[in-house]
């Protein structure tokens, strides 16, 4: 047993000095004693309890110490009112005055509250306070429902108790608790989605997040407001609630609350976010230690997520079950849907308590009809309820029962409703219990810089990108896709893949390998056709292929598309392929999809499906294809006939099998009259693909050239997402880069050039001057790192190895991204004497997976490739924290 936690108390009649420090030794000596006792929910809960105890005798003696008024009285409002005060939370205080307080004594009592605040700052204590009578508590929380909700938490500290209890008296005869409720209800919804609406964001809030303490809080709020009791206990005395959710409430409420303080007392200051940087300090807190390829932080967070996910599930039955008591419309008349279920003003009833218990069946129908009953806008409380109560029924033989699979199987097939009845069963924890692989990955974090979704939620956003491609509705998101679904059946294949794509993620290994053992499982189990079950296992095991290869490999290489067209097979597979890798990156994070991507996705698609169609590739046929293409768009643009042939005779056969017409014309439409130019030309467009730049730079080749580039882009504030390289019979540089800048820039219009026209001119002035230098190359400048990367740093990676030819080397580099970095790699690569032919830059979040090939000299002697590998990782290694 440990020992209880220390009893602080101010002297009697104490100076401020002295109050100043027995405040702070005792709010010290607190603290402590939980940092050095066992991480327990007894230890939290001495702590909170133990710190509002200390504030309320240190305000005690400060109302004395500042002679406060005998008529009036203090009041602890807020999270302070609970009589709970965690290491650094604001401490919401009100004073009470009688009569109001524009009235007597009005220049004394303003003077002796004044005196009373600027004490409490004086010894160390930052309070919120509020000056009101009780008349002006009345119509001030009338107006702002903030002030109601921390109202009815009031608590009298010291002074006169009568004038607390007309207070507290008027301000319930005051509330309404139906319009408190809807008020509340629609903050909840508000908060949720500011953060997110998941419990599992990897940096949650664990007091405002979804399935955080303020979840918890808002139930007690309303169920206060409506008269149905202050606890858990007096909820489930009232019948709300069972005496097994109220124990399971006890439960994940110390459990966050234990998280919270801990959070604090590493942080040392209010810091209610899990962020990255005290995630691990907090888990060694708790005694867990990073073993079996697991991390500590990733022990505390799945603790974290299993409470907060029973949060969001109990919050969910309480808050319905609440309205229902408030607005009556647990007596509205009910429709019935079949034997088991009825419609209940929207929401899904069952028909009994306890019919998954008699007929487990029902749990997964209950899904199914959900999908299939048009206007169910969700399950209702009496449902959420009989489910949580149920999941014990959910073991193996209910997984293993042909009824069961066939519901399931249903479930995926229906034509609406999938995305919405996948996430509730989620929420209610059935598919983690009928899919049990799938429960091994719910709430597991992805430390991959560009996840920024928990496996599960991934997943599911996932499956909710697939069926999007197959809803009219959703067709102008990404129209190539939605057209390619409409002529693909049994979509429901799709979706199958789509949630095990990932499902062996955090086993070791490769996941998709692991994945493609695990769904082949669930196609034999579930009585899935041969040819199905192999698109199926097709997909998962090659999900990543089309994205690395779109984003990495030259796609005017005809041996890459004849490969993968091999590996594909069919037409029907690669438009698996292709929606699967979309609605994939689609769903790693906002930031890690863009329009370049999905060109380069959209051109291997093409050429692959040319390539199955039987089109024996015929490199001249192509090019002359292009330069006619590329004659007539010089034609649009008024280009008098033979603009083309200065530039094109120094050109070679390469050059127009890497450029499209579009480039080939623009390119001889901005050089004709700069072929033997001496200084450098820059040229400079909106990109046709995507926000950003297309940026053409011609000039005399020189060794550093690229560096030069990289150098002016970095310091200009642009990353370059592609980079195509080619040096002309007569050796000048042609080079064509795509570019975003990360710098904002008002729009001088709503489209293409004029949108970014003053740019375009800065970018071609600066760009020409900068590679007009002639002098050494700067030092890299050392490139700030975001703070993720800084928790989960990327352990660099450098690959060099020959082409299928033996003609060239593929050089691929992995490391965390920051500022500079593709210019401190091109600086090693221009200081050795090697020449790139082309880059593929690929940003994933917070990580970059770069490939360049190149040639030179020296890569063709091992003890050379030795030191230009150790320079790269010499020079992608993260720089020194600043």
């Amino acid at each position: 047993m440990s020992n209880p936690a220390p009893e602080v108390r101010p002297p009697p009649g104490g100076s401020i000095a002295a109050l100043r420090v027995v405040y702070r030794d005792g709010k010290a000596a607190l603290i402590d004693h939980f940092r050095a006792a066992r991480a327990t929910t007894t230890a939290a809960s001495r702590l909170v309890k133990g710190l509002a105890r200390h504030v309320d005798a240190t305000l005690c003696e400060l109302w004395q110490a500042t002679s406060m008024p005998a008529g009036a009285a203090l009041v602890a409002v807020g999270g302070y009112g609970r009589g709970e005060l965690f290491p650094y939370s604001d401490v919401d205080v009100l004073v009470l005055l009688p009569g109001t307080t524009a009235q007597a004594h009005a220049v004394e009592l303003a003077s002796a509250v004044e005196r009373f605040v600027t004490a409490c700052w004086d010894i160390g204590l930052e309070i919120g306070s509020s000056v009101r009578s009780v008349d002006e508590c009345v119509a001030e929380a009338m107006r702002d429902v903030t002030v109601q909700t921390s109202l009815l938490e009031a608590r009298l500290i010291c002074g006169t108790r009568r004038l607390f209890e007309q207070m507290r008296n008027a301000q319930t005869r005051a509330l309404d608790a139906s319009a408190f409720l809807r008020a509340k209800m629609l903050e909840m919804q508000q908060r949720h989605v500011k953060y997110e609406g998941t419990p599992y964001a990897l940096e949650p809030n664990c007091k405002e997040s979804p399935g955080g303490l303020r979840d918890l809080q808002v139930v007690i709020w309303v169920a206060r407001a409506a008269g149905l009791g202050r606890t858990w206990a007096e909820l489930a005395a009232k019948g709300l609630i069972t005496g097994f959710e109220a124990s399971q409430l006890v439960k994940h409420e110390g459990a966050l609350k234990l998280i919270r303080a801990r959070l604090h007392a590493v942080a040392g200051r209010r810091e209610d976010r899990l962020v990255f940087d005290l995630q691990t300090a907090v888990a060694e807190s708790f005694g867990y230690r990073s073993a079996h390829g697991q991390r500590s932080s990733e022990v505390l967070m799945h603790r974290y997520y299993w409470a907060a996910k029973a949060v969001t599930q109990l919050n969910q039955i309480l808050m319905l079950g609440i309205e229902e008591q408030v607005s009556g419309s647990g007596a509205t008349p009910m429709r019935r849907i079949n034997a088991r279920f009825l419609d209940r003003a929207g929401m899904l009833e069952v028909e009994r308590d306890d019919l998954y218990l008699e007929n487990p069946h029902a749990i997964l129908e209950t899904f199914l009809v959900f999908e299939q009953t048009p206007g169910l806008q969700g399950l209702s409380a009496r449902t959420l309820r009989a489910l949580y109560n149920a999941r014990n029924v959910m073991g193996a033989p209910f997984r293993r029962d042909p009824v069961n699979r066939e519901t399931f199987i249903d479930i995926l097939r229906q034509p609406k409703g999938l995305t919405h009845a996948l996430r509730q069963m989620n929420q209610t924890s059935v598919l983690g219990r009928y899919l049990w692989v799938f429960r091994r990955i719910v709430g597991r974090m992805q430390h991959d810089l560009f996840h920024v979704y928990t496996v599960d939620q991934h997943i599911l956003m996932v499956v909710r990108n697939v069926r999007r491609f197959f809803i009219p509705e959703h067709a102008h998101e990404y129209p190539f896709c939605s057209q390619l679904a409409s002529e693909f059946d049994r979509p429901w294949t799709l979706y199958v893949a789509a949630l095990f794509h990932d499902i062996a993620k955090g086993r070791g290994g490769d996941h998709s390998e692991l994945g493609g053992l695990e769904v082949r499982r669930f196609c034999r189990d579930h009585g899935i056709e041969r040819e199905d079950q192999s698109l199926i296992e097709f997909i998962v095991v090659n999900h990543l292929t089309m994205s690395r290869i779109a984003q990495k490999e030259d796609l005017a290489d005809a041996e890459v598309i004849a490969a993968f067209a091999r590996l594909v097979g069919t037409p029907r597979r690669l438009i698996a392929l292709y929606l699967l890798t979309v609605a994939d990156i689609r769903g790693t994070s906002p930031k890690v999809w863009n329009a370049w991507k999905g060109k380069l996705l959209e051109d291997l698609y093409r050429l692959t499906l040319r390539a199955l169609g039987g089109a024996q590739p015929n490199l001249d046929a192509e090019i002359e294809a292009r330069k006619e293409e590329a004659r007539h768009k010089l034609a649009l643009h008024m280009a008098l006939p033979g603009t083309e042939e200065p530039l094109w005779r120094t050109l070679d056969v390469s050059y127009f099998a890497r450029h499209d017409a579009a480039d080939i014309a623009w390119h001889a439409r901005s050089l004709w009259r700069h072929v033997d130019a001496a200084q450098p030309v820059v040229r400079a467009r909106a990109s046709s693909v995507g926000d950003g730049l297309q940026v053409l730079v011609y000039t005399p080749d020189r060794p550093d050239l690229f560096a030069r580039i990289c150098g002016y882009f970095d310091s200009a504030g642009f990353s370059i997402l592609d980079a195509k390289i080619h040096t002309t019979r007569a050796g000048y540089a042609l080079d064509t880069f795509q570019v975003v800048t990360t710098t904002h820039w008002p729009d001088l219009g709503n489209e293409g050039e004029f949108k970014y026209r003053d740019l375009i001119s800065l970018v071609e002035t600066q760009a020409a001057l900068a590679l007009s230098s002639a002098g050494p190359l700067p030092e890299p400048r050392g490139g700030r790192v975001s703070r993720r990367v800084r928790s989960f740093p990327v352990t660099p990676r450098i690959s060099l190895a020959p082409d299928e030819r033996a003609q060239r080397w593929l050089l691929t580099v992995c490391a965390s991204d920051r500022s500079g970095l593709l210019y401190a790699i091109s600086r090693v690569l221009a200081r050795n004497h090697i020449n790139l032919q082309l880059a593929k830059i690929t940003t994933l979040g917070e990580r970059v997976e770069d490939t360049f090939l190149v040639d030179g000299p020296d890569l063709q002697w091992p003890k050379a490739q030795l030191r230009i590998e150790t320079e790269l990782l010499d020079a992608v290694g993260a720089p020194p924290n600043r």
